[in-house]
């Protein structure tokens, strides 16, 4: 089974965690702020698309993933990660630099990129 990114999110303060194992039962979950947290479903399809799902290059053992969107001071994106079965990696990014990052290269991974204003998105890495 692939692994997934689990986020939660707090729709009050806007706290956001990442999940390692999400709970299965029927009447529990994360609090913040006196309320359930909601999860963050990643989208990889919008009128959007273009501005928000990273993209990639293999460079010999490396990936080049890339964002076409905005990195403004209001509206950028906070942060790239490169999950696969056994890891997890995420770089941040500032507004004012590019939304470009380098992983090394892994097969069969996701990647997903977190925009402060649309939220996640998500690319499958093939081979």
């Amino acid at each position: 089974m692939k692994r997934e990114l689990i986020l939660k999110k707090c729709d009050h303060c806007g706290a956001m965690v990442e999940v390692m194992q999400d709970c299965q039962c029927a009447d529990c979950g994360l609090i913040c702020c006196g309320k359930p947290m909601r999860t963050i479903q990643s989208n990889s399809v919008d009128a959007a698309f273009e501005k928000h799902v990273p993209t990639y290059r293999r460079i010999e053992n490396q990936l080049l993933v890339t964002v076409n969107h905005v990195m403004d001071e209001d509206h950028y994106i906070e942060w790239v990660a490169l999950v696969t079965d056994n890891r997890v990696g995420k770089k941040f990014l500032q507004p004012g630099n590019s939304a470009e990052v380098l992983f090394p290269y892994v097969p069969n991974g996701t990647l997903y990129a977190y925009c402060n204003k649309h939220g996640l998105w998500k690319k499958e890495i093939e081979q």
